[in-house]
């Protein structure tokens, strides 16, 4: 087989990954009363399946990200958090949930947001391909989509910006008391 052919192949594979990666819904949802825990990765078939439950429990008031890893599509997460917002649902952390990346983003999402001592939240810069979120300048249309999402949570876009920063791509930066608080990401 010709080297160009081999190569063909290879990104036809990854590519094929990729979307098949994202082509299946791997968050599980456990209710529990009022509370709706939420566990596994957002993927672009999730909101779908996230609403889907909240419409058929209209007595989940609050939302429990628990083991979280993030999320492999960004529009995912904008659309769960919108409905989170909207309907007015609190967001919870207990002291075992494990958050990080895109998840942290759907907690924002909160009406009002709470945290339990020892909860981890973790958080990123993202990368797409041609380079890290924290290169491009901040006029750039890549960070507009996660810049309005932020202000609409949390009122300010500085969380963002402060991510970008936080650790590169491929690292994670577990938040403090003192940046959780800082930032307003719980409302008591």
């Amino acid at each position: 087989m010709r080297l160009g052919a081999v190569l063909w192949l290879a990104l036809a594979l990854l590519v094929g990954c990729a979307v098949a990666d994202n082509a299946v819904d791997r968050m599980t949802v456990q209710l529990d009363g009022p509370r709706m825990v939420l566990s596994g990765e957002i993927t672009s078939r999730t909101p779908a399946h996230f609403i889907a439950a909240l419409n058929e429990n209209p007595q989940v008031k609050v939302i429990v990200p628990f083991d979280m890893p993030g999320s492999v599509d960004e529009m995912a997460v904008y659309r769960m958090g919108e409905a989170i917002r909207t309907r007015g649902l609190d967001t919870h952390l207990t002291a075992q949930s494990e958050i990080y990346s895109g998840a942290v983003n759907l907690f924002l999402a909160g009406n009002r947001r709470t945290i339990a001592q020892g909860a981890i939240l973790g958080v990123h810069s993202w990368a797409d391909g041609f380079g890290e979120g924290s290169s491009y300048p901040r006029k750039a249309r890549e960070h507009q989509g996660n810049v309005a999402y932020t202000r609409e949570m949390l009122g300010s876009d500085a969380f963002y910006w402060f991510t970008l920063q936080a650790a590169p791509s491929d690292g994670i930066h577990v938040l403090t008391q003192t940046e959780i608080a800082d930032f307003g990401l719980v409302t008591e």
